[in-house]
């Protein structure tokens, strides 16, 4: 195996690591609307990602840089060509951040409650923008002889980009939901448990749709077990917060993202962007890798500071591993 393709499945494994741990901060920040019943009710959501959350976003900021060094021809086309959908998600993940932040600092409700808007509008927004930006990766776009991006941001909107937009909202809000039933106790607990089974329902529906749909365009016999162990590990998901395995069922939740996101990049390697107009003009990792040095030494930095960074990650979620309620929550907030 080459270092380009070594460098493939790191990005790869880079990129399936930040869905599967944004994917469930993502998800109870939209839940922060659509579960908790009142300000105390969403404190409570939003203490259970307040440790995590900046951590998970090391992932993406891992994997951007890994795919601006590794395939600066990746790299260049990519946030060209999706410009503005990227922009707004980044935008979004600042004022995300901002909004944890600030939403403490005053006591007054109008404060608190517009930064609980922005809350649940960022986290809304990337979750949905996430799938439609893969979905159009793993499809294919109008790349030219010069490996220029040559479509325009309507393009990026076709059915299959947006179907992909819909199941990474979904799954990352289920995954959300099942992670605030293993985080909670009470009340909230129960109705996050409710809201899964409904949530992981619609979830199954749009991605198994959207994975048979992958499949039937750009799929071989690897992909084809990525599929299956997706769909059988939601469909445990749901079986496990049904009989109340909260465990469980985050850790089938999360197999369901980590088997969707493998499967689409099985069908998109030795791609990296396919081209819609000519396979010719499509990226891969031959050209649009950097030279073999670059790359080796890019291997032995990853393999020095990656088992770090894993290893204080999982210190944190160790540390704030207990679960909290309304009761944990001061008066005065």
């Amino acid at each position: 195996m080459q270092l380009h393709d070594v460098w493939f499945v790191l990005i790869a494994v880079l990129w399936t690591g930040y869905f599967f741990l944004e994917g469930f901060d993502f998800g109870v920040g939209v839940l922060t609307k659509l579960l908790a019943r009142d300000r105390t009710e969403r404190r409570v959501l939003i203490n259970t990602i307040g440790p995590v959350w900046d951590g998970n976003e090391v992932w993406l900021l891992t994997a951007g840089g890994a795919t601006f060094a590794a395939f600066p021809e990746w790299y260049a086309t990519l946030f060209s060509g999706f410009y503005l959908p990227l922009l707004v998600i980044l935008v979004c993940l600042i004022v995300r951040g901002v909004a944890f932040e600030y939403r403490a600092k005053r006591s007054e409700e109008r404060w608190q409650r517009n930064w609980e808007h922005a809350i649940f509008w960022t986290s809304l927004l990337p979750a949905f923008l996430w799938g439609v930006a893969f979905g159009n990766i793993a499809h294919g776009v109008q790349i030219d002889a010069h490996k220029e991006y040559v479509g325009g941001v309507l393009d990026l909107l076709n059915p299959y980009a947006l179907l992909g937009g819909l199941v990474t909202l979904t799954l990352f809000t289920f995954h959300g939901a099942v992670f605030a039933a293993l985080k909670t106790v009470g009340d909230i607990r129960e109705r996050a448990r409710r809201m899964a089974t409904g949530l992981g329902l619609v979830a199954a529906v749009l991605a198994t749709a959207f994975l048979v749909w992958t499949q039937a365009h750009r799929g071989d016999g690897a992909s084809l077990v990525a599929l299956v162990v997706a769909v059988v590990a939601l469909l445990a998901a749901l079986g496990a917060n049904r009989a109340g395995r909260e465990g469980w069922a985050f850790s089938f939740s999360g197999l369901t993202i980590i088997a969707a996101v493998a499967m689409l990049f099985l069908t998109l390697f030795p791609n990296v962007m396919p081209s819609t107009l000519n396979d010719a003009w499509s990226l891969t990792v031959t050209n649009a890798s950097s030279s073999p040095y670059t790359l080796k030494i890019m291997t032995w930095c990853a393999g020095i500071a990656t088992p770090i960074v894993v290893l204080y990650q999982g210190w944190t979620y160790w540390v704030f591993r207990k679960r909290i309620g309304t009761q944990h929550i001061a008066e005065a907030h």
